[in-house]
């Protein structure tokens, strides 16, 4: 059977097409950059409408098949922006009722930690989930995936991203930020806050901004930045892989490209004689293959959905979730 996952929470607009094997036939995407500040909602999401069709076609051509080869529909239902996640959604429930194909809504923030195990043949690790949206340290546990630590206010990636725009560097920010950061070995404190499990960077990012227009090095700020932000989330990874007594971590999301987070969690892992995965740079970054695979998990358990089912579900916890699809 072939899965088709449509991708629509943020930035990008995404259409995956997977085999009930777990192999990716396709994965094509357009994603939007505002010319300038944060998202716009509404932006994004006219732009999503207006590239669907061609990324569909995209998709389909690379796959090498017609669309009416599909078995089955996924969508990202959450979490994520409002007027984007009904974008894909509409998409996904006009394809399922044109095809008369099953449909299914997939929570965007499991599906990075399934398309991580699927490549990486990891078994049951702790994740550290970092991107825009999201900063979750996650771990199955008693039928769902639990939360263990996560951000309290903003995340990590919207940290940098935030950081980069205030101080004039190019979006996306991640990129820039790691780049300048390797200039400098010159550790400036800032704020460094993990409470419990949790974390904050609203803080840090204020006064890092607040730092540079003080006159302090651009260079010695995105070190000092990154090696705060990121210890911050190996200390609460490591606590949870103490906890949970798991021997395996991944790192997923956007920010998983940032050879130095890599560099510090690869380190913590082998001190706690853990296996250290992280899936290929275009499956830790959103997109529709990611969706189209946990959709393919979820129809083989039995899940099934209607169509009236399928309301988006913006703020849809990692740990509301049921799932059907794993034992242990």
């Amino acid at each position: 059977m072939l899965c088709l996952g449509i991708e629509g929470t943020a930035h990008t607009f995404g259409v995956g097409i997977v085999d009930s094997s777990g192999k990716v036939l396709a994965n094509s995407s357009k994603t939007y950059f505002p010319e300038k500040g944060g998202i716009h909602p509404r932006e994004a999401a006219q732009f999503h409408s207006t590239n669907a069709r061609g990324v569909l076609n995209t998709a389909l051509e690379h796959a090498k098949i017609e669309i009416d080869d599909i078995g089955l529909i996924a969508f990202s239902q959450g979490p994520g922006l409002g007027p984007v996640l009904r974008t894909a959604a509409t998409a996904a429930r006009a394809l399922a009722v044109w095809l008369d194909v099953p449909i299914i809504g997939v929570n965007h923030c499991i599906a990075h930690v399934e398309i991580g195990r699927l490549t990486e043949k990891a078994k049951d690790p702790v994740t550290l989930y970092v991107s825009g949206g999201n900063t979750q340290v996650i771990a199955f546990d008693a039928g769902r995936y639990r939360v263990f630590g996560e951000t309290i206010d903003i995340p990590i990636g919207n940290c940098i991203d935030v950081f980069a725009r205030e101080i004039g560097l190019p979006h996306p920010g991640g990129p820039s930020v790691e780049r300048m950061a390797l200039e400098s070995k010159r550790y400036i404190p800032l704020p460094y806050v993990v409470k419990g499990m949790d974390l904050s960077f609203s803080g840090l990012m204020t006064e890092a901004v607040r730092r540079c227009r003080a006159g302090f090095g651009v260079n010695d700020i995105c070190f000092s930045l990154q090696e705060t932000a990121f210890a911050a989330l190996v200390e609460v990874t490591e606590r949870a892989v103490a906890h949970t007594e798991k021997k395996e971590v991944m790192l997923t999301g956007g920010v998983a490209a940032n050879k130095r987070l890599r560099e510090m969690l690869n380190l913590m892992s082998e001190e706690q004689g853990a296996k250290f995965f992280v899936p290929p740079k275009e499956l830790c970054g959103d997109q529709g293959a990611m969706i189209a695979w946990n959709g393919i998990l979820a129809h083989k358990s039995g899940f099934k959905q209607e169509i009236k089912e399928t309301e988006v579900k913006q703020r849809w916890r990692t740990d509301e979730v049921d799932i059907t699809w794993r034992r242990r």
